[in-house]
């Protein structure tokens, strides 16, 4: 783990290495926050990277949802996950299932994507297959516009423990 005032100091390659993975594939918010330092605490320096990625412009926002794996999906089979992604889907049992349920999320991937065209993102630590597989079939349900809030405001859930498991206050 690294501490606030180190990262503070760092310059802006080491900051960009140590926190670039933090945002799936998006080195670039990482980037973009490096500007705003210096971090009072882990809050200041999570909401320096979410505004970031919500001032980006739209295509870029909607570019980095696509890159996220989908659930259970593809990129997990191949185990060509991301480490935090692939802990992250381990912890809620995703990487453990038998074929009915595997060809369950495989259908609900396909829906949602179908629907809004980005892959279903949910902060899946602490929840269990049940649960995760219901919010996906609740979620289904919204507008567009609402779900790519929605998939925002998960992705803020995911990459806040992530920072926590990476820096110290």
């Amino acid at each position: 783990m690294t501490d606030l005032a180190t990262l503070n100091r760092m310059d802006a390659p080491a900051f960009e290495a140590l926190l670039g993975p933090v945002f799936e594939h998006a080195p670039w918010v990482a980037r973009g926050a490096w500007a705003r330092r210096p971090f009072t605490g882990i809050a200041d320096l999570h909401a320096a990277m979410m505004a970031v990625l919500r001032a980006a412009p739209a295509e870029t926002r909607r570019a980095f949802l696509n890159g996220h794996p989908e659930l259970a999906g593809p990129e997990a089979r191949a185990r060509t996950l991301t480490a935090d992604s692939a802990s992250e889907q381990g912890s809620a049992g995703l990487d453990r299932m038998e074929a009915a349920d595997a060809a369950a999320f495989d259908r609900l991937n396909a829906a949602y994507r179908a629907r809004f065209g980005f892959p279903f993102i949910i902060a899946v630590r602490g929840r269990g297959r049940a649960e995760i597989r219901s919010v996906f079939e609740a979620r289904l349900g919204q507008d567009p516009e609402a779900e790519e809030a929605t998939a925002l405001g998960e992705v803020a859930q995911i990459t806040r423990m992530r920072l926590e498991r990476l820096i110290t206050p």
